[in-house]
């Protein structure tokens, strides 16, 4: 239910998210960026498996000079000419990618650590509370690129624009009313390869008490209480 996840965001708990059926398929675990700590990190790499990730609005991201990944490479490619053909956007699914820098607090030492980690995203979501707030923040005098911390642009309209598990997340941080900046990894099947299935992250929610929600019901309740941007 969509108000469960929206209270436990208020609380800085996890919560559970899927996506679309015709989509990713896929389910993220998703923690508010302010709240996670070592052991999020231990959580989303053991019982997740993906890659960990943080969520940030599109207005934060330009404040702090974070550009999406494709556009760097783009821009790139008439340097270092196969990086044209590697920019080329072909997955079947969506129209482009969310990912933006790969990044280390520069208070951490390798940055894989789940200490390590869990620092880098709490420092990303305190420098977007901070820019959202109107203040000024040198993104570059604090982290380090590349790293091992991806960050997550989303889209400038959010669901309006684009339904991924960035924009989702986001959505849900927004209705909550806490930093939009949100932590998040897709959970995966050791034993199919494939991403877990529906039924096994529900069954997965529901021994964990933490809260499911699907992508149609973020969007439903996202545009009724905020019909236009």
């Amino acid at each position: 239910m969509i108000e469960d996840a929206i209270k436990a965001f208020r609380k800085g708990k996890p919560v559970l998210i899927y996506d679309f059926d015709y989509r990713e398929g896929e389910t993220d675990i998703a923690i508010p960026a302010l709240n996670v700590k070592a052991e999020s990190i231990a959580m989303m790499r053991q019982d997740g498996g993906g890659l960990i990730c943080v969520s940030i609005p599109f207005e934060a991201a330009e404040k702090l000079g974070l550009p999406y990944m494709h556009d760097l490479l783009e821009f790139s490619a008439k340097r270092y000419s196969a990086l044209r053909e590697l920019s080329y956007f072909d997955i079947r699914y969506d129209s482009r990618s969310s990912f933006s820098l790969w990044v280390n607090h520069r208070d951490t030492y390798t940055g894989v650590t789940d200490n390590d980690r869990s620092l880098t995203i709490r420092k990303i979501g305190e420098a977007v509370k901070l820019v959202l707030d109107g203040k000024s923040y040198e993104f570059g005098k604090n982290f380090r690129s590349p790293g091992h911390v991806a960050i997550l642009k989303a889209s400038k309209n959010l669901i309006y624009e684009r339904v991924g598990q960035t924009e989702l997340s986001i959505a849900i941080a927004e209705l909550a009313e806490i930093t939009p900046a949100v932590a998040i990894c897709e959970m995966l099947d050791d034993k199919t390869g494939k991403a877990l299935s529906k039924k096994d992250a529900l069954r997965y929610a529901q021994e964990h008490d933490i809260p499911f929600v699907e992508g149609k019901e973020v969007v439903e309740y996202y545009k009724k209480v905020r019909p236009s941007l």
